[in-house]
């Protein structure tokens, strides 16, 4: 088909699919089209090539460079307006000044780089040291350069001296992990430029590793003591028709299992009768912990509760119970009231809980606690012992109405943080309060509820 100003030619293509056609059309342009098309793509790779230098130049040039830069562009302007002789020597210093900075660029890095740490996983408080190690595996002498590794929100500075050909350097550097949480390090970047800070290069090896800092545990009694004392279950008050814990006999009803006739007293009383039993349930365990940071009084009393319920979550998982550790799932302003999300930590090794538990943050928009109490037991129905570990702003009203979510026969025991409190345990018929002035009060408290 032909037009005044362009001619396309259409080749178009089908293909048949069982009731299914797909058309592909594809377009050559000649003469006007064609030259536009092929403008409209250099420009683009100009336009590309443009901002990819100015990032370069960006990158290049520092703060100072840029008022040198301007300082020379004033000098210029001045000498050539009004004639100014000092405008000129202005211009002449600093377009000197960034010349002289210019050869301290050239070259290229030819370093190998590694980092080595010496653990993953730490205890808040601890170091973890790191050793680096950087060789120039180039021909010729490698000039002083400074190595930049990022380690969580800082900066760790490594100073690099002059490598000869094939020599390296080693270095430990140490990365204090003072703090719960997860800490990023790297990629590692390192620069060349010159004395004055004018001029900088940079070169990045990609490439993180990951120290995960655990929040403090302390030893407790094991959960098959006191609280739980049957490995293979927990007798309860319901009454069932099939189990293990013989409770009474009764007539037979319509529907009950001819398997559960007790013969004996049948032909005693000449009527059909059958067993009851007492309902067993297997030890599983429940640690909700309380991230609404209105109920702490301090940032150290989150992280006492943070590792009251990694201490009762790592001995149950040792113990070899049936777990989840719950929290309410971060949320925004905007979603308070309106959006229940809960999350449940992995389980399936001590490791990976406390892993998990380094991440964890209080929020002043977390779900109230009675609401991701209710949310654990639709998550975990079959339980038979639950701790709750809050802060010492929540009130014995909030914990109750917490507890009241758990069905009667489940034992409820809420742990508050309290930082310098004297350790106590009160009791009432719903659950048992015991407050923790430090951490290691825990287990003589939990010794003190199994009595």
């Amino acid at each position: 088909m032909t037009d005044s100003s362009e001619q396309r030619n259409h080749r178009s293509t089908a293909s048949y699919t069982r009731g299914a056609t797909v058309t592909r059309y594809a377009t050559d342009r000649t003469g006007l089209a064609a030259g536009v098309e092929r403008g409209r793509d250099a420009l683009s790779r100009a336009l590309a090539s443009i901002a990819h230098g100015w990032r370069t130049v960006d990158a290049t040039v520092s703060p100072a460079g840029w008022l040198l830069a301007a300082a020379a562009a004033a000098g210029v302007a001045t000498a050539l307006m009004w004639g100014w002789a000092e405008g000129a020597i202005v211009a002449t210093g600093a377009l000197l000044l960034l010349l002289v900075c210019v050869p301290f660029l050239l070259g290229s890095h030819t370093y190998d780089v590694s980092l080595e740490l010496e653990r993953e996983r730490v205890v808040a408080g601890a170091d973890v040291k790191a050793q680096l190690g950087v060789r120039n595996h180039g021909s010729r002498v490698s000039l002083p350069s400074v190595l930049d590794i990022p380690v969580g929100d800082g900066l760790v500075e490594a100073h690099v001296p002059l490598l000869r050909a094939s020599a390296s350097h080693s270095e430990t550097l140490t990365v204090s992990a003072a703090h719960r949480g997860i800490i990023s390090v790297g990629p590692m970047t390192i620069g060349r430029g010159d004395p004055l800070g004018i001029l900088r290069r940079d070169h990045t090896w990609p490439g993180t590793q990951t120290i995960f800092v655990h929040p403090a545990t302390t030893t407790i009694p094991s959960t098959s003591a006191g609280l739980i004392r049957d490995l293979e279950g927990q007798v309860t008050r319901t009454i069932v028709d099939s189990d293990l814990s013989f409770h009474a006999i009764r007539d037979y009803m319509p529907g009950d299992s001819r398997r559960h006739v007790h013969w004996k007293s049948t032909a005693k009383t000449g009527t059909l009768m059958v067993r009851q039993y007492e309902e067993t349930r297997r030890s599983r365990i429940a640690v909700v912990l309380d991230l609404d940071s209105t109920r702490y009084g301090s940032d150290e009393e989150f992280e006492m509760a943070v590792s009251v319920a990694a201490s009762l979550g790592s001995q149950a998982v040792r113990d070899g119970r049936e777990l989840i550790v719950s929290a309410s799932a971060p949320l925004a302003e905007h979603e308070v009231g309106k959006v229940h999300s809960l999350q449940a930590l992995p389980t399936l090794s001590a490791r990976a809980l406390l892993d998990a538990m380094s991440d964890l943050s209080s929020s002043p928009f977390a779900m109230p606690l009675e609401r991701v109490a209710s949310m654990t037991l639709q998550e975990a129905p079959e339980l038979s012992l639950v701790f709750i570990a809050t802060g010492s702003q929540r009130g014995w009203a909030d914990l109750r109405k917490a507890a009241a979510s758990f069905p009667a026969d489940i034992q409820v025991m809420a742990v508050r943080a309290d930082v310098g409190a004297e350790p106590s345990l009160r009791t009432a018929r719903e659950l048992r309060v015991a407050t923790v002035g430090m951490l290691h009060d825990l287990g003589h408290l939990l010794l003190r509820a199994s009595v």
